[in-house]
This record gives C-alpha cells, structure tokens and sequence, in this order.
C-alpha cells in the first residue's frame, strides 16, 4: 500500500482507526492532522466519536482561518497549528492518550528509550512539556517551545504526547514506538530493573548488512509459494493486531518447497503487507530482484543452514517477553505444561549477537532449544513449520505476561523437576 498516495481525509481515518482499535485512544480523546503542501490543515473533529470517523468528518482549515467541513477542528488545533509554524519540516502530528503515556505523564516521566535500539533510531530523544489548559495557546507554546528544541516528541505533565514527523505514517509510527516503550518499561519495572544501553551501542543493529551476489527475477509462483505467502501474511497481520509486532518491528521467514525462503521486508507496514511484498532468497545469494529483505536475512539463512529441520523463523519484540530481555530476571517456562513443552529451558544471549555473531546465535538453538532471547534486543522464535513456530511466539508472551501478573500476587511456585520428567517422556523432549 502507498500510504502517501492516499487523500489527507483518508490517512486521518485509517490511523485514527488503528489508534482506537489497539486502546491508544477513547471515545472523545487524541487527535490527528496534515499540513497540506498548498497550507491547508486537515485535521480530526472536536466531539465526534474517535471509533466511528469518517472522511466526511474530517474538517479542513484554511490558512486564512477558514473551516471548511461539518464539525469544528479539534479543539487542540491551536498547538497543531502552533507545531507547523515551529517546525515546518513538520507535516503531521498525532496526540492522544494511551494508559501506559499518560501513567508517565501523570507522574511526569520520560520512558527510557534506550532499552531497545530501535526505540532510538524511531523515536529520538523525547521531551516533556508543562502543563497548560488543553485547548489554551498557552498549552500550544510550552507545546512548540520543546519541539523547536528539534524533538520530534513531546510527553505532556498530566495530558498524554503529541508526535511529529515528516508525514502522517511516521508520526504514527513513532507514536505506538513509545507507546511500546512505555509498556515495555513499565512491565519490566514490575519483575526487575531495567537496564538501558548506551548511546553508542544502539547503533549495532544498523550494522546488519547482508551482500547478495546478484538478483532474480520471478516470472510466475508456484501454487505452493502462494499459499506459503498467503499463510505468512495471515499471520504476521494476526501478529500485528496481536500486539506480537509493531507495524516496524518483527520479522517472519519460512522455507518453501523449492529450498530457497521468503522473509519480510525491511521497513515496511507490517499491518498492510500483502504476498507479493515479501521477498525470496534463493542458495543465501540472491534476493528477489527489486525488493530490500529484512536486515535479519542473514541470521535467517544462517540458522537454516545450520538446522535443516528448521522451517520457519519469527524474530520479535513482545513487551511481556521483552521485560526480561531488558532486566537480569531470567524467564522459567516451567509454569504450566503447555509451556515447558512448547518453550522448553530458554537460554539469554549477549547483546549484538544478532548482528555481530550470527554463527553463535545459530548454534544456540535446536530441537531442545527452540527459541532464544537476546538482551536488550529481541525473542527469536524457530519451527518445523511457520503456525508451530507462531505458536511459540504467543506461547512465550502469554506465559510471559503470565508470570508478570503472578509477580504481583504472590511467589510463583514452578512445576517441579520430577514432575518435569514426566513431560519428557510424555511428549518425547529429550
């Protein structure tokens, strides 16, 4: 999908539905708008319930001052219209108040966006502005003097955040990053103490290149390889809206039956991706002639060449998960049966291995060890086929959130190592 391509009114409405639809927003709360290249200001209606918008609600004002639509602007336009004026490589802005920001708005606290690299390189150094009435110009100038710092975010004391970018989809993508950031910090906070990396070494993860020899073309797929792409795409949307992924982050493979394997894509939508959107790789050689794979590719083929039983791959970042990736806590699957089973004993390793030392990381897993976690920077998921290796992506999450929620009503009592043994035998772990 060309998201550019789409009418203002249409972007507002689409991202307006995706903010609602995850519990980012209620109601009669946030706000969206574009700054049109002729001036104009297409902005999200005042007191127009946010869960049922359509274009027609959508209002647009003039640089003049005139409104032209059927409702009035969001009564928040004057920081929108202050936030343009401030920074005009700025061309959209989001602001709405998703429980995990305002818990940190309400004690008034930046969340820590050095937990994960990514957070970083989406996000930037964010900002806090003081509180002022909402609506108020006042509120647009203690709004605007931050982003004139150069932020491109902004935390609100006791309201929310307001993002900018340089269209509506990057603003919404650094939006539900640190709406990430927030959840996964705070979930952390509840097991251990988070620790953050420094600002030299979120910069590993841009390091990963892969060097394909050359390049091919497909004249015509396979019923196989689009059935295997339909199911991959079906699942990385289930993913999505299962707040597994983000719409950057996460990354799915699979084999296919010709040898080679198809992957996602680097920096696209992962809410929107559509079959012909992933990208092939035939001998670890050659990619799918003009398409860019994720830049995991290389651990991918690594790992597949390494484990031929290995089917399918997901790379991801779960918040429930990712907490202990992010503490010295060290996860234990031996809570209920499913999991010991599915998970088995979970090894931690080192932060850059991902991209510094893929050999390792490939060596680290196999039959008894189907999934790894990496510090600081993701959970990698392997399979015999791409629904087992889906499976044990939300397995590890729900049994993650599990123990995090358990945390807070007593000590967690594991299933013992007799009984454990009986597992094994059961259903043939050893």
């Amino acid at each position: 999908m060309n998201f550019k391509m789409l009418h203002p009114a249409d972007q507002l409405i689409m991202i307006m539905e995706r903010i609602y639809g995850y519990g980012m927003t209620t109601t009669s709360g946030g706000n969206l708008s574009i700054l049109d290249e002729n001036g104009d200001v297409w902005i999200t209606p005042g007191g127009i319930d946010k869960g049922s918008l359509t274009r027609q609600d959508i209002v647009r004002v003039k640089p003049d001052g005139t409104v032209i639509g059927i409702h009035k602007p969001s009564s928040e336009f004057p920081f929108h219209k202050l936030v343009y004026e401030t920074r005009p490589d700025l061309k959209a802005v989001v602001h709405a108040h998703p429980p995990a920001l305002v818990a940190f708005s309400i004690v008034r606290k930046i969340p820590d966006t050095y937990l994960l690299p990514h957070f970083q390189q989406i996000c930037g150094e964010v900002g806090m502005a003081e509180y002022a009435l909402p609506g108020s110009t006042l509120l647009g100038e203690k709004i605007a003097s931050v982003f004139a710092t150069g932020m491109n975010a902004v935390m609100l004391e006791n309201h929310g955040v307001v993002v900018g970018g340089t269209d509506l989809f990057q603003a919404f993508m650094a939006f539900e990053t640190l709406e990430y950031c927030a959840r996964l910090e705070i979930k952390a906070k509840r097991i251990g103490t988070p620790v953050s990396l420094t600002k030299e070494s979120v910069d590993i993860p841009a390091g990963q290149k892969y060097n394909f020899e050359k390049e091919f073309t497909v004249d015509y797929y396979t019923s196989d390889e689009r059935a295997a792409r339909r199911d991959m795409c079906q699942l990385i949307h289930r993913a999505y809206k299962q707040k597994l992924i983000t719409s950057t982050e996460g990354t799915f493979s699979q084999k296919i039956s010709d040898g080679s394997f198809i992957i996602t894509p680097y920096g696209m939508d992962r809410k929107y991706l559509e079959l012909e959107d992933l990208v092939k790789i035939q001998d670890g050689t050659a990619k799918e002639a003009g398409k860019v794979p994720s830049r995991a590719v290389t651990l991918h083929q690594e790992i597949y060449a390494s484990h031929p039983e290995i089917k399918s791959i997901v790379i991801a970042h779960p918040p429930s998960t990712m907490a202990f990736a992010v503490t010295e806590e060290q996860f234990d699957s031996r809570t209920i049966p499913e999991s010991y089973i599915l998970l088995r004993d979970i090894p931690k390793l080192p932060y850059g291995a991902t991209t510094q030392d893929t050999k390792s990381v490939a060596q680290a897993l196999g039959k008894a060890v189907p999934l790894v976690f990496v510090k600081n920077d993701c959970v990698i998921v392997t399979g015999g086929s791409l629904l087992e290796a889906f499976d044990r992506l939300e397995v590890v999450e729900y049994s993650a959130k599990a123990v995090v929620s358990a945390k807070a009503i007593g000590e967690i009592v594991q299933i013992d190592e007799e009984k454990i043994g009986d597992l094994k035998v059961a259903f043939d772990l050893e």
